[in-house]
């Protein structure tokens, strides 16, 4: 059941949404060689508390730690740990923050000091990817034209979509419906309505789209060792298109 959020519903998710995008400029600058993912989460946490929020992965079903920091092949949920970050890494950090009950998510990757050109390119691939997802939402349009959007977009460039995790409805709930999957049809899906509040947040791999999910229960890695970047908004339906609620009021 979809939830649809009320003017006001969607004004009380502001300040999350926005505490979680400042918490990614801020963290930019500290993402150099020789930092390890464990710094990074620490930094994350301090700052989410120092903002009236709290860092909905932690404890999240289990999850150890309030960020997850995913690195090079690893496609998400990423777990901090004392492994340093080497000078051409790649790495998405996904933050979610929690205010007044409200939830917001959003992630980016990053560079490690200079990246390759394949990395690079991939990783301006999934950015763009986000966008051009977003430009489809409006009220009337289905979340299979979001899918077939981004899934178009990211294999004229050669690279592939991951299936098997996908966007997803938010507010109280940090995980609620509707699903919304970066691939599919034109036309198919639920249609878009008004008041939907909800994630994009395109995994898109170099290699092929088979990932599979380590011991720990939660990283989720590319079967072919080849990289992976994403980017992820939280988005809000309005009536003439989609509002990003995760844009930073802080700048770099």
């Amino acid at each position: 059941m979809v939830q649809l959020k009320t003017t006001e519903e969607i004004e009380a998710m502001r300040p999350a949404c926005q505490v979680a995008a400042n918490t990614l400029v801020m963290i930019e600058e500290y993402i150099k060689p020789g930092i390890t993912t464990e710094k990074i989460n620490e930094i994350v946490h301090e700052y989410t508390l120092e903002h009236g929020g709290i860092p909905a992965p932690l404890n999240y079903r289990g999850f150890p730690k309030s960020v997850c920091t995913s690195v090079n092949h690893v496609v998400c949920h990423g777990i901090p740990d004392k492994k340093k970050l080497k000078d051409g890494d790649i790495i998405n950090v996904d933050v979610t923050t929690i205010i007044d009950g409200w939830h917001g998510d959003t992630s980016k990757t990053f560079y490690v000091g200079k990246p390759k050109v394949r990395a690079q390119k991939l990783t301006e691939v999934a950015r763009e990817a986000l966008q051009i997802g977003i430009d489809v939402v409006k009220p009337g349009a289905t979340l299979g034209d979001i899918g077939y959007a981004i899934q178009s977009f990211v294999e004229k460039n050669r690279f592939s979509v991951v299936r098997e995790y996908c966007g997803h409805g938010i507010g109280r709930v940090f995980h609620e419906e509707p699903q919304v999957v970066h691939f599919g049809k034109q036309g198919e899906g639920m249609e878009i309505k008004e008041g939907m509040v909800f994630t994009i947040e395109p995994m898109v791999n170099a290699g092929k789209h088979a990932v599979k999910v380590l011991n720990d229960g939660w990283t989720v890695v590319t079967r072919d060792r080849g990289l992976s970047a994403q980017f992820e908004h939280t988005i809000a339906v309005r009536k003439d298109g989609a509002e990003i609620l995760t844009l930073p009021t802080i700048k770099g």
